[in-house]
C-alpha cells in the first residue's frame, strides 16, 4: 500500500510540474500610449506590446517590499531605474524597430517582455 501512494503521488508530481513550467499561456496585453505594470512577486502584466514609433509611458508601481524588485532594468532600452516601493516610475518608451525587448529586475530573477510591433 505505500508503493501505491508513493506512485500516485510521484505521478501527480511529474503532472503538476510538466502543468507549471511548460504548459502555462503567456498573455500579452496591448497599449498604445500607456500601460501599468504591477511589480509583486514578479510583473503583472509580464508581457506587454507596443507600437513602433510612438512614445508608450510604461508606469511601474512596486508593491512587493523585496530587495530583489527594487530596480527594473531595460538593457535593450539602455534604462536603469530604481522601484520606490508604493511609488509609480514612468518610462517613456519610443520604440524604432520592431521585435521582442526582455526587461528583468536588478538581480535578473524575474523578467517581462515588451513586443513592439509595426
Amino acid at each position: 500500500m505505500d508503493k501505491l501512494i508513493v506512485i500516485i503521488s510521484g505521478i501527480i508530481g511529474i503532472l503538476f510540474t510538466y502543468w507549471f513550467f511548460l504548459m502555462k499561456r503567456e498573455r500579452t496585453i496591448s497599449a498604445n500610449s500607456e500601460i501599468e505594470i504591477i511589480v509583486e512577486g514578479g510583473y503583472s502584466p509580464e508581457s506587454i506590446s507596443i507600437p513602433k514609433g510612438r512614445t508608450t509611458k510604461v508606469t511601474f508601481l512596486r508593491k512587493d517590499p523585496s530587495s530583489c524588485l527594487e530596480e527594473v532594468v531595460l538593457g535593450d532600452f539602455k534604462i536603469r531605474r530604481q522601484l520606490p516601493l508604493n511609488q509609480k516610475v514612468t518610462i517613456e518608451l519610443t520604440p524604432q524597430q520592431a521585435g521582442e525587448f526582455k526587461y528583468s529586475c536588478g538581480m535578473g530573477m524575474y523578467h517581462g517582455k515588451i513586443r513592439v510591433t509595426d
